[in-house]
């Protein structure tokens, strides 16, 4: 019995070194983010880009190189056009770093190019849940809702990406596009 609580105490040590270490890490990773979404609401349009790409990247960042792996196992298969193993890897990885917002995002992907629109529906409300400022998640609902004949939800979700990227070029043509849809009504 003692040698159990002495493998438990020294489990118990290693969880609070890892979670003592990392915490600093997250923190600087979070302060980075604020920092770059405050330059992309000044920024002109090429330093948007610059800037986005940066913010992109942030949210790639999963802190372990297996995660790191599963996620661009996922993002591969969806550019292969293999959704179902793209859902495969991004379970996985989710199942792993179920905080982790760009797995859920892929995920929502996956499922959205396998027309599997409530399971993508799910996925974003998660990814954003945990990062309410990730522009391409609400894109991605608004390209979503524009696909389930909600042009007037699909064009509140595009002003949200707006409100927080400004130069989202993807979202200034969906914009035009629904604006089409709905007649021409001014936001």
């Amino acid at each position: 019995m003692g040698r159990v609580f002495t493998n438990l105490n020294r489990i118990v040590a290693a969880l609070l070194a890892i979670v003592t270490f990392s915490l600093p890490a997250l923190a600087d990773q979070e302060a980075r983010l604020d920092r770059l979404f405050a330059d992309l609401q000044k920024a002109d349009a090429v330093e948007a880009r610059r800037i986005a790409g940066e913010i992109e990247l942030e949210f790639e960042k999963s802190g372990s190189p297996a995660m790191d792996l599963l996620l661009r196992r996922g993002r591969d298969a969806i550019e292969a056009g293999d959704t179902e193993m793209a859902i495969e890897h991004l379970s996985a990885l989710i199942d792993h770093a179920p905080g982790f917002a760009e797995a859920w995002h892929l995920r929502s992907v996956a499922f959205f190019k396998a027309d599997r629109y409530g399971l993508a529906l799910s996925d974003i409300e998660h990814a954003l849940a945990l990062e309410p400022r990730h522009y391409n998640v609400l894109y991605g609902l608004g390209i979503l809702l524009d696909e389930m004949n909600q042009p007037d939800l699909a064009q509140e979700a595009f002003a949200r990406v707006l409100a927080i990227h400004p130069h989202h070029e993807d979202v200034t043509s969906a914009m035009e596009d629904i604006k089409s849809q709905l007649g021409g009504a001014d936001l």
